[in-house]
């Protein structure tokens, strides 16, 4: 089907089907001519991204970064150290760290016994 015809049935624009589809939200598929045909598994897409934006309350644009941050390592990676540095995320605790700080409490326990 067109776009109006997919916009009707997803309850949005025209307008708003194409933003989406600027974003990334919707599966890269073009037909003939460059006009995108809407098939099933389109409108699923659209559905499941508003049904997530509406869950956790954020913005098509929001939605479809958190896609690149999953899908860029390199993003992902900036957004993680932003996090860090803001508050907003621990630093995950490593192995050896969990160990240092064991033999440190039982080296405080042996001077103060």
């Amino acid at each position: 089907m067109r776009i109006t015809e997919a916009a009707g049935k997803l309850g949005m624009s025209p307008r708003m089907l194409r933003y989406r589809e600027a974003l990334g939200l919707l599966p890269p598929v073009r037909h003939q001519g460059a006009h995108r045909r809407f098939g099933p598994d389109e409108l699923s897409a659209v559905a499941q991204s508003v049904e997530l934006e509406k869950r956790f309350d954020v913005s098509p644009a929001e939605l479809a970064f958190a896609l690149r941050t999953l899908s860029e390592p390199a993003v992902a990676q900036a957004v993680r150290d932003l996090g860090l540095r803001i508050g907003r995320l621990q630093a995950p605790r490593r192995a050896l760290d969990f160990e240092k700080e064991k033999a440190l409490r039982l080296l405080q326990r042996r001077t103060q016994g």
